[in-house]
């Protein structure tokens, strides 16, 4: 992969607050906010960042399933109803499943390199509490074939990613990767407790081992998951802004407010074909050897990562796709203490999908501001020390069982 050909910065990040079971505020029988609320609330957070809707080129917004969990379609229109001085911008939406998010870094991404714009507005979000989980089950299935739909269990995807754990037990030992699992668990809700916007940050548990050790129970959910190795229903929104260098200088920013973006890559496997091997999330692989390739650094340089641990398997599986374990031993590099938040390779500081929450189309995104909040210092209770030996981050944001991907490279700008 050739080097960008421009320089390309992220900043002005927002997520507004991960909303489902573990907040206080949510109440399932109690009118919550809507999209228009979670729109305008993270997009207005970062137009104030940036000197207002009048710098704005471009805007982007990342969704998965707005037209079946809340009805609505014609997302771009809503950019004004954000401010009305994004009315006649050129906007769009994409879709790539829970990678909806990604795919909207990398439309905007595209747009700064093009030339078309200096400065995008990239918001991704979700409202998936519109329905009970076994309904919403079936609406997020769409991430995967449909013709095997009616084959799948009735949490398709929490039956699909325990497919890919059982493989996983009978090939590398069960009892450790459970016992990695668990940890994992443990280490997405510690982190969550020190992010206010997290869905787990009023998690008070004080056995979190004990509850991610909760015994498998197939006949009432999956075979090889229990319900704290998935990510929780999660409406929400996240946002941030896209700038080339005289973007920068338009919205009166310096490069030290930013991350600048060194490398990227969007992957796409065949939805309608079983995975090449149930123990290797290799499009996943694919994306991020692109986009490592691309920023010309090796993953030894990497100070924190965000990964998709949609289920807690699939962020071992992760772990492995992306370098820092051979295949079959992502059990044992979580169990070291390496991806907690002291640890070599910090992973999801604010908790991940399982600890901050799954908005699908706004996870992409939320990978993003984390990653701006700590390579610059605003992370809060939720920062960690990035080195100078290590000051590169990466994110990967998932949709699907591993069909499409988008896997970027960021550093603080300088």
């Amino acid at each position: 992969m050739k080097a960008l050909h421009k320089k390309i910065y992220m900043l002005a990040g927002y997520n507004t607050i991960s909303m489902g079971t573990g907040r206080k505020e949510f109440h399932p029988k109690k009118e919550r906010p809507g999209m228009e609320h979670y729109l305008k609330e993270a997009g207005q957070a970062s137009l104030n960042m940036i000197g207002g809707a009048t710098n704005v080129d471009e805007g982007v917004v990342g969704n998965f399933m707005a037209a079946r969990f809340i009805k609505q379609a014609n997302l771009p229109a809503f950019f004004p109803m954000i401010d009305e001085g994004l009315k006649y911008i050129p906007a769009v939406r994409v879709e790539g499943a829970c990678a909806s998010g990604g795919l909207a870094l990398t439309t905007g991404i595209k747009s700064i390199l093009a030339g078309s714009a200096d400065v995008v507005l990239a918001i991704g979000f979700e409202v998936q509490n519109t329905m009970k989980a076994m309904y919403g089950a079936d609406v997020l299935a769409g991430a995967g074939w449909q013709q095997t739909r009616k084959k799948g269990h009735a949490y398709y995807f929490p039956g699909v990613f325990s497919d890919r754990a059982g493989v996983y037990y009978e090939k590398f030992g069960r009892e450790r990767t459970r016992k990695a699992m668990a940890r994992w668990y443990c280490n997405a809700i510690e982190n969550a407790r020190l992010c206010e916007t997290a869905q787990e940050y009023h998690n008070q548990n004080n056995d979190l081992e004990g509850t991610a050790n909760t015994p498998l129970n197939p006949k009432k959910f999956v075979d090889h998951l229990n319900v704290f190795d998935c990510s929780k229903v999660s409406d929400g929104a996240s946002s941030i802004v896209i700038v080339s260098e005289e973007g920068l200088r338009k919205i009166g920013s310096e490069a030290k407010d930013a991350v600048e973006v060194i490398g990227f890559a969007h992957a796409v496997a065949d939805i309608t074909q079983k995975p090449e091997n149930m123990t290797s999330l290799t499009t996943l692989k694919t994306a991020v050897k692109k986009a490592m390739a691309m920023a010309e650094i090796t993953i030894d340089q990497l100070g924190t990562i965000e990964v998709h641990d949609c289920f807690s398997i699939a962020g071992i599986l992760a772990l492995e796709a992306i370098g820092f374990a051979d295949e079959g031993k992502g059990a044992e590099f979580v169990l070291a203490g390496h991806t907690a938040r002291n640890g070599s390779i910090p992973v999801n500081t604010t908790g991940g999908l399982i600890g901050w929450g799954h908005p699908t189309g706004a996870t992409g995104i939320h990978q993003a501001v984390t990653i701006w909040e700590q390579l610059t210092g605003r992370a809060g209770k939720a920062q960690i020390k990035i080195s100078k030996e290590k000051p590169y981050a990466l994110s990967v944001n998932m949709g699907g069982d591993d069909r499409s991907l988008v896997a970027i490279v960021y550093k603080s700008g300088e």
